[in-house]
């Protein structure tokens, strides 16, 4: 993924921002401007040590300004905020040049770099909330089929992972049992009937997926629904129903989802129905 579409990766950016600007103005707070000198403007240093300030002061922040100087040191590249100087062809790096303000011949001031830093910031904020519309959003339980979700939410918002599934697994073969219209049999005993292979008999009915019955892929459908929807039922739903462990809710979610893949198959299936007996009328 590409950095400057991470809003995580864009913040940690601007915290660390943020934590250099402190930190040189901590140094600036060591030192005094040289504007008032009257004479080599852009020849002497920008700021020169204040008086009663000693080299040891100003090494030790100044090693703290470069280690957030270090963290921030893509920042000026992802948000393009750089300088241009006469006669230089490259781009200048406000956070990477910021020691240039105690050398001869400075290529920046301090304001220019403290200036650069609040642009740095803004242009951060616009980037992370266009990283937030941009990225794609999660799947969450709420997207999943209306049946399974509708069932499992009252538990799943109260943290009872297991139980929701339970739920969700109940609806679904409710759902199937009206399909088929059996009552009387088991539940995973309604996913074979429904899904059998046996043409159904008058007042039977069958989930067929759509198309021609001896299509290659409509063949495959039918064949994989007939293992994997009473699998689904002995595994997900009996496995919820009869434990007693919690299940966490990665766990629950991804047996969720396969309840809601299972449930937009049913969907997807025609019924079909075996026309009913005549009987002679005397």
């Amino acid at each position: 993924m590409d950095a400057s579409q991470d809003p995580d990766y864009l913040r940690t950016t601007q915290d660390a921002v943020r934590e250099f600007r402190s930190k040189f103005r901590e140094f600036l707070a060591l030192h005094v401007p040289t504007t008032e000198a009257g004479f080599g403007r852009g020849i002497i240093p920008a700021v020169t040590r204040r008086e009663g300030v000693t080299p040891e002061q100003v090494t030790e922040i100044a090693e703290q300004v470069a280690e957030a100087a270090g963290r921030a040191r893509r920042a000026a590249l992802l948000t393009e905020v750089r300088y241009s100087i006469e006669g230089q062809s490259r781009l200048i790096d406000p956070i990477a040049a910021w020691s240039s303000v105690t050398q001869p011949k400075p290529v920046l001031e301090p304001e220019n770099v403290l200036i650069a830093c609040g642009q740095i910031i803004g242009s951060l904020d616009e980037m992370i909330e266009a990283a937030k519309i941009e990225q794609p959003r999660p799947a969450g339980p709420a997207e999943m089929h209306p049946t399974v979700w509708g069932a499992a939410r009252p538990l799943w918002d109260d943290g009872h992972y297991r139980e929701a599934m339970a739920a969700a697994a109940e609806a679904l073969v409710d759902k199937v049992k009206t399909l088929v219209k059996r009552r009387d049999i088991a539940e995973t005993s309604v996913w074979q009937h429904a899904f059998s292979n046996s043409a159904a008999k008058p007042g039977e009915i069958r989930l067929r997926w759509p198309g021609e019955p001896e299509d290659r892929d409509v063949k495959s459908m039918n064949d994989g629904l007939r293992l994997f929807a009473p699998g689904v039922q002995m595994t997900i739903r009996n496995g919820a129903a009869h434990s007693t462990e919690k299940m966490s809710e990665q766990d629950a979610l991804e047996r969720l989802g396969t309840l809601s893949l299972l449930a937009g198959w049913v969907d997807t299936c025609e019924r079909v129905e075996a026309p009913q007996l005549e009987t002679d009328q005397a």
